[in-house]
């Protein structure tokens, strides 16, 4: 058993945050499924971007739509769901081993739509109908506006990556929606059991722009907090977890079926190279989680990696660390609405090179 294996068996999946036609068709996403156990893939428009820019296998069908196809989106779109749909087909026995607990593949509503609720749950339905797949999650940003859009997609029962999460108060926000959306659905008699989401919370990038609060503060205790609020961050999200969807919120829900939203750790690459590559991996593996990982954290798992469940290990450290940072005047509540703004222009800028791509 290697360490990624071993990480399997207690209790977090291991997503691939990556997904190109090469990695289909040459069978590395196969091999990643039967030897790594890996259980899920990720996608956003930075990386369908990368993957239309370097792949050739995109290059006949290009040209194929743009004589057919007159809108640079619809092109767009009929590139990259037929990938969507193999890497789904490649995960649908681990989604029905699971009993639809995992297997999951992630297509992003374009980003345009992240402030606006009606577009989101439309263009969500839109693609939910597109890729046909029951081991799909329409990705959804965890916006004010995507949050209302994801409370009436659960009711719905469309299943639902939310996104660009960067907070504790951000992802509590997207639980309780949740369990209203879960509870509207209850009430008109569905089937609860066929309901997923998952709570994508963005680490490496809370860490990137802490620390440059921290460097410019410039104290030695400041400086001795660089590199910690991420993983701070996602111990007492975890602890929300725990506490929503193990307790008396969800229990009426939980006897009708319904699976607790998984947290799902994102942005877990390290950026900064003075940082250990496995930062936001080994302190995060605990049961009912998910990390998505890039190629090359996944390597590094696979190759060094020391897996054992460190979730719930130093809670009381991780709420000190939260509350020095607050004295020191690091508002966690505004880095998170700051990076998921930035997000927002992050993915709209590789969605609109999409675009011009697919033109």
């Amino acid at each position: 058993m290697n360490a990624t294996q071993h990480v399997t068996t207690l209790g977090q999946s291991l997503w691939l945050d990556n997904l190109s036609r090469d990695l289909i068709r040459d069978g590395t996403l196969a091999k990643l499924i039967a030897e790594d156990g890996v259980s899920g893939v990720t996608s956003n428009p930075s990386i369908f971007h990368n993957a239309v820019a370097t792949s050739p296998h995109y290059a006949d069908d290009l040209l194929r739509l743009k004589a057919a196809e007159p809108e640079a989106e619809r092109r767009y779109e009929a590139l990259v769901i037929p990938d969507i749909q193999a890497a789904c087909d490649l995960l649908l026995p681990v989604f029905e081993r699971s009993g639809g607990n995992d297997g999951y593949v992630s297509l992003e509503v374009a980003p345009r739509w992240a402030y606006d609720t009606t577009h989101t749950v439309e263009e969500a339905h839109r693609l939910w109908a597109l890729v046909n797949r029951p081991n799909v999650l329409i990705k959804v940003p965890g916006t004010p506006e995507g949050v209302s859009a994801f409370e009436a997609l659960t009711q719905l029962g469309i299943n639902v990556n939310v996104t660009l999460l960067f907070s504790v108060a951000q992802t509590q926000s997207v639980f309780d929606a949740y369990i209203r959306g879960l509870s509207v659905r209850a009430e008109s008699g569905a089937d609860l059991r066929r309901s997923k989401a998952v709570a994508s919370l963005f680490l490496s990038r809370v860490d990137t722009l802490v620390d440059t609060q921290l460097t410019a503060i410039g104290t030695q205790e400041a400086l001795s907090l660089r590199g910690k609020a991420a993983v701070a961050m996602a111990k007492l999200a975890y602890q929300a977890y725990l506490h929503t969807f193990h307790g008396e919120a969800f229990a009426a829900l939980a006897r009708q079926g319904a699976a607790p939203q998984y947290l799902l750790w994102a942005s877990s690459g390290v950026k900064n190279p003075d940082y250990h590559d496995l930062l936001y991996v080994e302190p995060l593996i605990g049961a009912q989680t998910i990390n998505t990982l890039p190629d090359k954290t996944l390597a590094a798992l696979r190759d060094h990696g020391q897996p054992a469940l460190r979730l719930e290990e130093g809670i009381a450290e991780a709420e000190a660390q939260l509350a020095e940072l607050a004295r020191l005047g690091v508002d966690m509540d505004a880095v998170g609405n700051t990076l998921q703004d930035e997000g927002v222009k992050l993915f709209e800028a590789a969605y609109q090179k999409l675009l011009q791509q697919a033109g």
